[in-house]
């Protein structure tokens, strides 16, 4: 049997050709990069959503976070308002039970007042007119004794008149007091009267045996004391009538005279003191106001005399006692040209200038060695280890690149490679 060695198919040698290999492997290489592209971009685009979602969450939480704050800051708010009113609504309350029942303990009090003063008032009316009756018992019997005579019977009657009249003119003396009437005719009427009820009992316990001593004299006291007692009713009665204070209620009135009178003179010492302290704090401050404008009229009279007479002159102008940081803005922007009070042209232009040194210095390309650097491109796709190797099976010919295979420039990069161009385009 021989063998049949077959040296040409379709008129090519047979065996394998590089080229295709490497055609196939590069497009093999290709089809698992754009898949591993693919999965990588579906991966990113996962991760994105995730942490899109997660941030959304995030957003979601802190809107909902902040809204519950917000309501729980309104809810207290709204809290405390309610007890704010609730509390004021019970001191209001309180308050006004509290002026209830002082009103109504004033009242008491003036109710209770009034009972007094008129239980006084009876007993000492009532006092008053038994005082005089029990004087009139006993001074009666006296006089009668003393005026008794068989032969002249009708002196009898004598006694009545003494008595009544200082009775009648008590009577009269109420009256007066009951019309607002004056009572001082009435009251000296009364005195006369029991004046000489008293001396005819007194006479009589003096000159008769019969009445003695002790009754002539406790009948002269008693014609007396009962009118004095009675014309001292009267007479309260009268003041009361007439609205004439008393003795204490003048005191009292005086008092609180003095005391208002105190007062008037403390608050007006504490005015006089305030108005003085006013006064010399009023100078303090004037004075250290006019220390310090003397102090900045020579230091801008000695630092910017140019400027200042300019303003001085606007100052003489206008009338204005001394020159006014406003006079002093409008005199600087009329001799230096600019509004900034301080800055002259020429600190100015040196300010320009330093600005447009640190944006040259900022903004200028970078050239030589420098120029270049490794940092410019992106970050290049790790090699998947498991990835064949394109040029093991090409003879060691690297793979063709494809577009998008290389990593693209960093914005640095780009903003330096701008800037190059502008310059060379301008040299």
């Amino acid at each position: 049997m021989t063998a049949t060695s077959v040296e040409k198919v379709n008129g090519h040698a047979p065996g394998f050709d590089p080229r295709a290999l490497a055609e196939a492997e590069a497009i093999r290489t290709e089809a698992a990069a754009k898949a591993e592209a693919l999965r990588i971009e579906a991966k990113a685009k996962a991760d994105a959503e995730r942490t899109l979602a997660a941030e959304q969450a995030e957003k979601e939480r802190l809107v909902n976070e902040r809204a519950r704050i917000a309501f729980e800051r309104k809810q207290a708010d709204h809290d405390a308002y309610l007890a704010k009113k609730a509390a004021e609504i019970a001191k209001a309350k309180a308050d006004e039970e509290k002026a209830e029942k002082a009103k109504a303990d004033a009242e008491a009090a003036e109710v209770q007042r009034a009972k007094e003063q008129k239980r006084s008032e009876r007993w000492w009316k009532w006092g008053a007119r038994g005082i005089y009756a029990v004087g009139l018992i006993i001074a009666a019997p006296v006089q009668f004794m003393h005026f008794w005579d068989p032969h002249r019977k009708f002196l009898i009657a004598a006694p009545a008149l003494l008595e009544g009249f200082a009775l009648v003119l008590a009577f009269g003396a109420a009256w007066a007091v009951a019309h607002r009437r004056d009572v001082r005719p009435y009251r000296v009427g009364i005195m006369a009267g029991a004046a000489i009820a008293a001396g005819v009992n007194l006479y009589g316990g003096f000159t008769d045996p019969e009445i003695g001593y002790n009754a002539g004299l406790i009948g002269a006291i008693a014609s007396l004391g009962g009118p004095i007692v009675l014309m001292a009713y009267e007479h309260g009665i009268a003041q009361k009538a007439d609205g004439i204070p008393s003795g204490r209620e003048r005191r009292a009135a005086e008092r609180a005279k003095s005391q208002a009178d105190a007062a008037r003179e403390k608050a007006r010492a504490e005015k006089v003191a305030a108005d003085e302290k006013a006064a010399a704090e009023k100078a303090a401050r004037e004075k250290a106001a006019e220390e310090e404008q003397a102090r900045k009229d020579a230091d801008r009279e000695a630092t910017h005399k140019d400027v200042w007479e300019v303003a001085d002159a606007i100052r003489s102008a206008r009338g204005s006692r001394f020159v006014t940081d406003q006079i002093w803005a409008e005199s600087w922007f009329l001799v230096t040209g600019c509004k900034t009070v301080g800055i002259r042209p020429e600190i100015e232009a040196q300010s320009r200038a330093a600005q447009a040194h640190m944006r040259t210095v900022t903004e200028a390309p970078v050239l030589g060695s420098l120029s270049l650097i490794e940092s410019q491109k992106g970050g290049r796709q790790k090699r998947d280890p498991n990835e064949p190797d394109g040029r093991r099976n090409n003879g060691g010919t690297p793979p063709v690149r494809r577009p998008g295979q290389t990593a693209p420039y960093v914005e640095g990069a780009k903003k330096q490679a701008r800037i190059e161009q502008t310059t060379e385009t301008k040299d």
